[in-house]
């Protein structure tokens, strides 16, 4: 233990995410989404000369943006990002880390040496790594309450169109694209 806390003996280095998926601070909303839907990821860096500027998630995207009807076309991420990173140290244990995002509820740690981006870590990096830190998270996340859970099902159909831009709650998949209903219909 150091200072109070548990050691699992694996480095924020031994887990993160190596090449995170990055974008400069003028790309549009539509292309995050799309560079999100490609890699398969849920948060992307905002950088500039590999210095991070900033984050944003799926999550920024819904509820800063398309839930408050702005254009994902012509808004940048510079304008919703969130500019004050939280960041994590390689040589940090991940229980630390996972301390970190616990209380601060948050699920992606830019990973920095000497303010250059080296990597990103989440929770599923360091469950991949540690399953048996499921528990902290099991016990000490805090639950939403019954209403504001979704619907069941409903994690899976919404999103944002990557042909139009829009959010939906009913996004489909064709042709390995998240499509919207009114697409859809011209796919």
């Amino acid at each position: 233990m150091i200072g109070g806390l548990m050691r699992t003996g694996f480095k924020v280095c031994d887990a993160m995410t190596k090449k995170p998926v990055s974008v400069t601070p003028d790309t549009t909303l539509k292309e995050c989404a799309k560079i999100m839907a490609e890699n398969h990821v849920g948060a992307l860096l905002i950088h500039s000369d590999n210095k991070i500027q900033g984050i944003i998630t799926e999550q920024d995207i819904v509820r800063k943006s398309m839930a408050k009807g702005m254009n994902p076309l012509k808004v940048k991420v510079s304008e919703i990002m969130e500019p004050n990173v939280i960041s994590v140290e390689p040589e940090k244990d991940i229980y630390e880390a996972l301390v970190k995002m616990r209380d601060l509820n948050i699920r992606h740690l830019p990973v920095l040496n000497d303010n250059e981006i080296i990597g990103l870590l989440t929770l599923k990096d360091i469950l991949k790594i540690e399953p048996a830190l499921f528990e902290l998270l099991v016990e000490r996340f805090e639950l939403r309450e019954e209403d504001q859970k979704p619907i069941f099902g409903s994690w899976d159909k919404e999103g944002v169109c990557e042909l139009c831009g829009e959010y939906t709650k009913n996004i489909s998949q064709i042709n390995n694209s998240s499509v919207c209903p009114n697409c859809k219909k011209n796919v």
